[in-house]
């Protein structure tokens, strides 16, 4: 069993590669493949696996035009009410078309990308290339790993746009399948599960085969022990979304009595990013730092639950969070390049929905930016504002994918529902004391400054007292929607499992345009110094909806424009996942 630790140096060229591949792609027959006699019929699993974990984290993550990187959480980020934009992700107005949405979707599942020997862009044609090679070359670690990766990936697309091709895609090398057809996602579920067994199996097959991952594994550095953990957390956490709609005591239990799942920080599934530049391996959403035009807004709903002003949820409990996930440029006293839309002290920003007159004006000095845990940017210390630029910060930021603090959070719901015997309240608190520490282990890695540490501070004892009395002095919805907006608030910077969590149990609350006493008022103006006024104390924004909340993403119109087994075009409001029954 190798159990080498990934470090990010001594895997830099491993990175490199990925970059590589991921820049020279083009999207062009992605149902196909072009062949070139310049390159090699074939490539080895290694080089396969780097471009399929990297290829993995863009098709989920931020967008960065300048890497060609398209994730879901650009577009999810807003629907979650965490970042705001002007784009259509405003006002839930994504469709097919969408870059963020095409994007994606070839990146999972492209077969016709630029090639390094049989090296695609493509995650799943990558994973699948990695299981029938390996297999033949006897390389089952490899087969493993990518049979998890495969699983995870899979899920995720099933959870965001429900049905999803899965028995016929990605076949055309092996079986000649150019059209695969689109299986509903609750035909899909069952198979995961098995293809995580069976990836389990695999990882401890010693076939005494000198290619072993190691650098070219982006996510454990080739360790098995805990590609096995996190394999074992993602069946929990997929049984937690299949709860309402199957009974899963008895698989819980025994993964529970196991006790072999992530249990740990460096555990975690994360995709560790880096500082470089050039070839930039930074977090995509350190682009703001450096980008033409700042376009993500921080939402005005999420800051007013973390300041404490939202009536209904942790009101007048601010969260010590707040400086290491979110960069106000502007001073209190300083005036906006423009009137502002939102505004309350040095915090600038726009509101979902709105219509107000305010809204399209530039900002790119005044916005509020992201802060040091989400993307790698700079943490707001006291006194500390001014515009920012690519060298104040490091993009260093992981992106986060199933972590220790979501297995607690998962346990608790859990816990809650009665699913799993426990004490919920028991299982939140070590939660909250997690996603601290996670924001820590965050700062380790990205930090250019010196940054306080959070776990053990008096702010976070006094936090999380509140929040656990308001736990105690709750009802049984409220104290499910304290743990779903705990979730919520942790998992900042990735929106695609909160998107999940929101549709299958309606917490975290959302910001709802049509609510007029939801409707945020900000401040025009500065407020001077000692004004003991907070936000929504002005009129409130004017805002607007056109459409319903999409109960799952539309499909990618590249492929319904050629795919002629895929379905018509859904409608996003009116198209749930299997598990939604809410």
């Amino acid at each position: 069993m190798n159990k080498s630790k990934p470090e990010f140096m001594k895997r830099s060229k491993y990175l490199f590669l990925g970059a590589l591949i991921l820049l020279t792609a083009c999207t062009k027959g992605f149902l196909d493949i072009n062949k070139d006699p310049n390159y090699a019929a074939k490539t080895t699993e290694n080089r396969l696996l780097t471009a399929a974990q990297q290829g993995l984290s863009y098709a989920l993550g931020f967008t960065n035009d300048n890497r060609g990187a398209r994730g879901l959480t650009e577009v999810l980020s807003v629907y979650m009410h965490q970042i705001c934009v002007r784009e259509s992700q405003d006002q839930y107005g994504v469709d097919g078309n969408d870059v963020n949405i095409t994007g994606s979707w070839t990146d999972m599942y492209s077969s016709g990308a630029a090639q390094v020997g049989s090296d695609v862009l493509g995650t799943l044609q990558n994973v699948e290339t990695i299981i029938s090679q390996g297999t033949a070359n006897k390389n089952m670690i490899y087969v493993g790993i990518a049979k998890i990766m495969k699983a995870y990936a899979l899920s995720q697309f099933v959870d965001a746009f429900a049905d999803i091709p899965y028995s016929e895609a990605n076949k055309f090398l092996t079986e000649g399948i150019r059209y695969p057809k689109y299986d509903k996602g609750a035909d899909i579920y069952p198979k995961l599960f098995a293809l995580l067994d069976e990836g389990i199996a695999n990882l401890s097959v010693d076939a005494a085969n000198p290619l072993v991952p190691a650098g070219d594994d982006l996510f454990y550095g080739g360790d098995t022990y805990k590609w096995a953990n996190f394999a074992r957390t993602l069946k929990l956490k997929l049984y937690n979304q299949i709860r309402l709609v199957q009974n899963v005591s008895t698989q819980v239990a025994a993964l529970e009595a196991e006790n072999k799942m992530i249990s740990s920080i460096g555990e975690s599934f994360m995709f560790i990013y880096g500082r470089t530049s050039t070839p930039d391996d930074r977090n995509p959403g350190f682009n703001e730092y450096f980008a033409s035009q700042r376009t993500h807004y921080m939402s005005p709903w999420f800051y007013e639950i973390l300041r404490g002003y939202n009536k209904t949820i942790f009101t007048g409990n601010q969260d010590p969070r707040l400086p290491y996930y979110f960069y106000n440029q502007l001073h209190y006293k300083s005036k906006a390049t423009n009137r502002t839309d939102y505004r309350d002290s040095g915090f600038v920003s726009i509101a979902f929905g709105s219509v107000s007159s305010n809204r399209d004006g530039a900002q790119d000095a005044s916005l509020t930016m992201f802060g040091i845990y989400p993307v790698g940017g700079r943490f707001q210390a006291v006194g500390d504002t001014g515009v920012v630029d690519a060298s104040m910060a490091t993009g260093a930021a992981p992106f986060r994918m199933l972590t220790y603090a979501d297995r607690l959070y998962i346990e608790a719901e859990l816990m809650n529902a009665g699913v799993l015997p426990g004490d919920p309240r028991a299982k939140l608190q070590a939660a909250i004391a997690e996603s601290f520490q996670q924001v820590d282990f965050v700062v380790t890695l990205a930090s250019k400054q010196q940054v306080p540490i959070l776990k053990g501070s008096a702010d976070v004892a006094n936090y999380t007292a509140k929040v656990l009395s308001e736990y105690d002095n709750g009802s049984p919805a409220k104290k499910l929607e304290i743990i779903m907006t705990q979730k919520w608030i942790s998992s900042f910077g990735n929106s695609v499992d909160q998107y999940t969590d929101y549709r299958r149990t309606g917490y975290p609350i959302l910001f709802d345009p049509n609510n007029q006493t939801q409707a945020p008022g900000g401040r025009l103006q500065p407020p001077l110094k000692g004004d003991p006024t907070i936000a929504g104390n002005q009129a409130s924004i004017p805002v607007q909806l056109s459409v319903g909340y999409p109960l799952s993403l539309p499909w990618s119109s590249l492929d319904l424009n050629v795919n002629k087994n895929a379905p018509a075009q859904k409608k996003p409001a009116s198209y749930p996942v299997f598990w939604d029954k809410n």
